[in-house]
């Protein structure tokens, strides 16, 4: 490809992306946390000290001591070792989720964005069919008339979650099949498909995928709003769940919604954190600083 075909973002001076990442020591903060959550998520079930479901592991809400690090709940099980698995399912529920509904927004956004007229219009007359409709309600229905499990809770949620996203991508494809490069691949003779996927959609990933991270922690507060309502899965531990089942004794034992709670905060925290840091990257001012 000729210099002039080069798309505008390769002609600012590069750093390194580790160096653009740290200069932000929140995002540091926040990608350090979010692998420690991971990183439990995946060891918390060879790891826990006792098993979670298992009634008799403490005294009933036994508060927090040497034996039961997070203490024990109504009906004695141990919270630190429930909050060990929970986080990897609700980890699991917005990482698959922010997939989905990505996948949906690049689809729905490039298809509206590089063919414009009337495609554009009729997509994203949708698209705002779906933004006026209040997402948390509309998940609501959806999980009590298809059933409460994780697989109809991460659907419910990937597919009301794609809206904002595919407004993104077609505004990057109304921008970028314009430039230069994009003509030149049309020039060297690129059909249609090779110009969406291997030129313009590459280019367009950055706001893409910074928005997707932020959509993992949505992900996890609608989770745990829809758990905290009683419309989680009752057989997968989450944090959600256990805030909804910890509800009657919130006052008498602090501790077995608190522990949940913080742990809900910090992923979604420290997902929006990281999110902030590879805008850092994605931005070429920031990559020539």
């Amino acid at each position: 490809m000729s210099a002039s075909a080069t798309p505008d973002y390769e002609l600012v001076p590069q750093v390194s992306i580790w160096r653009v990442f740290v200069r932000n020591r929140a995002s540091v903060a926040g990608a350090v946390i979010l692998a420690a959550l991971i990183a439990l998520a995946l060891l918390g079930p060879f790891a826990i000290p006792y098993d979670p479901h298992s009634t008799g592991a403490g005294e009933v809400m036994e508060p927090p001591n040497a034996a039961h690090w997070f203490g024990t709940d109504e009906l004695g099980r141990d919270v630190l070792s429930r909050v060990g698995i929970g986080v990897g399912t609700s980890l699991l529920v917005g990482l698959v989720a922010a997939v989905i509904a990505t996948s949906i927004a690049v689809f729905v956004g490039s298809v509206a964005g590089y063919y414009g007229g009337v495609i554009d219009d009729l997509l994203m007359r949708g698209t705002e069919v779906f933004q006026v409709i209040p997402r948390f309600f509309l998940a609501i229905l959806l999980v009590a008339f298809f059933g409460a499990n994780v697989f109809n809770i991460i659907l419910a949620i990937g597919v009301l979650s794609w809206p904002e996203i595919a407004r993104i991508v077609r505004a990057e494809f109304l921008s970028l099949k314009t430039r230069q490069f994009v003509s030149a691949a049309r020039v060297a003779g690129a059909g249609t498909g090779e110009v969406i996927f291997r030129e313009i959609l590459p280019n367009a990933m950055g706001p893409v995928v910074v928005n997707a991270t932020l959509q993992v922690g949505q992900a996890m507060l609608l989770e745990a709003g829809l758990s905290y309502l009683g419309l989680g899965d009752p057989s997968q531990i989450s944090l959600g769940l256990m805030l909804y089942q910890s509800q009657e004794i919130m006052r008498s034992a602090w501790w077995a919604t608190a522990f949940p709670g913080l742990f809900i905060f910090l992923a979604v925290l420290s997902a929006n954190l990281a999110g902030d840091g590879l805008n850092d990257i994605f931005n070429p001012r920031a990559r020539g600083r």
